[in-house]
């Protein structure tokens, strides 16, 4: 076969350029499972929570100064109690009381406390006040007990007539709302000093009542 008629077999398409193909057999992959691990599962310690104990602070015995204004009338304090500073706090503002409590008008009774410049100016002052409702009148025990009480202010030596007249103002107690007529800083104010101060000098005049009455036996 001559060289042309080679190329024309191979070029034309002839038998030679037409070869079939045959496909590359797939062969499957097998899929292996992988393998689970069991998993262990440990237990969590619980650890348990230490409680503490709260402390509790011990509650104090010593009485506090003027704790017997929330008792007034209750009987929280004896009658026969010993004299200490809020034994005579507590009869003076017992005494107060009673003083504003009795009528402003009708019979009068004489009584030993109007001989205090304090107590008269306070008792024309609370006069002049309008009160829709009145306290009761007080028994004559109390009152009793309040010309007692209001008798101790002049224990305190009349040179120290600041002291009576802080003392005196103190003991007035509204009867109806229990609040004092004199509040600290009014005090404060009607002294030119500080409401401190005057409850220090109020301290001092109790502690001259307390000595004087422990005097008397």
């Amino acid at each position: 076969m001559s060289p042309k008629i080679r190329a024309a077999t191979f070029d034309d398409g002839g038998p030679a350029a037409s070869a079939p193909t045959m496909p590359a057999p797939t062969m499957p992959v097998p899929k292996m499972p992988a393998p689970s691990m069991p998993v262990p599962s440990m237990p969590v310690p619980s650890m348990p929570v230490p409680t503490m104990p709260v402390p509790t602070m011990p509650v104090s015995t010593m009485p506090e100064y003027g704790r017997h204004r929330k008792h007034r009338g209750t009987g929280a304090i004896a009658y026969d109690a010993p004299v200490d500073a809020d034994y005579v706090v507590y009869r003076l503002e017992e005494a107060g009381a009673t003083l504003l409590a009795l009528p402003g008008t009708g019979w009068t009774t004489r009584l030993r406390q109007s001989s205090l410049d304090i107590v008269r100016s306070a008792l024309d002052a609370y006069g002049w006040v309008a009160a829709p409702i009145r306290p009761p009148v007080p028994s004559a025990e109390k009152i009793d007990r309040m010309d007692e009480a209001l008798a101790w202010i002049p224990l305190i030596p009349l040179d120290r007539f600041v002291l009576r007249r802080i003392v005196g103002a103190r003991s007035l107690i509204h009867p109806i709302s229990d609040r004092h007529l004199f509040s600290w800083r009014r005090l404060g104010l009607t002294l030119g000093a500080d409401h401190k101060a005057v409850q220090r000098w109020h301290e001092q005049g109790i502690a001259m009542i307390v000595a004087g009455l422990h005097a008397r036996g």
